[in-house]
């Protein structure tokens, strides 16, 4: 996982998932694509919490997915809850790194995942990336304040 800039890092969202017995597949473990559909959701009250989502309703610049890289460090099964924590690492002018930490309740908090998300502030009216509002970076670091570490 990548240190954040200064101010980024703090990992302030956090999402309990329980882990459902239709995630595992033939291996009899959950399948790789669910931890995205996790990492998918615990991004998505981040980008509710710091106002990434009023910004794509209002003016219609929101975030897209560039890339995404996971480590998979263990095996999850069911019954089992998962936390996905989440942070931004990096802020660029018109692109953002997010990492990932996804531990498991039955393996008492062992972390089984990490990954790294790089997105895009993208003009979906325009159809192109976009420089990210100062606004919205402010929103960022003042969230990013109120994480754990």
């Amino acid at each position: 996982m990548a240190e954040g800039q200064d101010g980024l890092g703090r990992w302030p969202i956090s999402c309990e998932l329980p882990v459902q017995w239709g995630e595992m597949d033939a291996l009899k473990h959950v399948n790789h694509t669910v931890f995205a559909r996790w990492m998918e959701t615990t991004r998505m009250y981040y980008f509710i919490a710091c106002g990434f989502v009023d910004l794509f309703e209002k003016e219609g610049v929101g975030p897209i997915l560039a890339r995404l890289k996971v480590d998979y460090l263990a095996p999850v099964r069911f019954p089992d809850t998962v936390t996905v924590h989440t942070t931004i690492t990096r802020i660029g002018s018109s692109s953002f790194e997010m990492d990932y930490r996804i531990t498991s309740a039955a393996m008492g908090g062992e972390t089984v995942a990490t990954a790294t998300v790089s997105g895009v502030v993208f003009d979906y009216n325009a159809n192109r990336s976009t420089p990210m509002p100062d606004s919205l970076r402010a929103k960022i670091l003042k969230l990013e304040a109120s994480g754990s570490g």
